[in-house]
């Protein structure tokens, strides 16, 4: 499939969809899920055109994996979450809804299962007080 650049993330990467963002940089942006699994649940992607890692060039990985970590930190820290898990999908059998590559930062805890994704959006403001611990934790 080639990439289509109608997908909602890269509607978000045109300004022509708001988004709660906890970072940007030349390469990549990172902002709340809005059907979050966990308080929390952050996206980061790549400024690139790509669906999926195979279609990545490696720079752009490298600075995608790099702003993932960071904001995989920030998370933790900023929720006080003893785990992080960070999920990546490349295509449809795999799971891949939006098909632009991006990486989930999903803060998690002991005996606490996630949400389901994708059934809920969640309250906007909550969004976007989780959006500002994350940016605070950045700092």
């Amino acid at each position: 499939m080639a990439y289509d650049p109608s997908n909602v993330f890269a509607r978000i990467l045109r300004g022509e969809i708001p988004a709660h963002k906890v970072h940007e940089d030349e390469h990549t942006l990172a902002f709340m899920d809005v059907m979050p699994q966990s308080e929390g649940h952050t996206l980061v992607i790549p400024k690139a055109a790509a669906e999926n890692i195979f279609e990545l060039e490696p720079d752009a990985l490298a600075a995608t994996i790099l702003a993932t970590q960071r904001v995989a930190r920030a998370a933790r820290r900023a929720f006080d979450a003893p785990g992080v898990m960070i999920a990546q999908l490349n295509g449809a059998g795999a799971g891949q809804t939006v098909f632009h590559i991006h990486f989930h930062v999903i803060p998690r805890y002991d005996g606490i299962d996630l949400r389901f994704h994708a059934r809920g959006m969640a309250d906007p403001q909550v969004l976007a007080a989780h959006a500002a611990r994350i940016r605070a934790a950045l700092a």
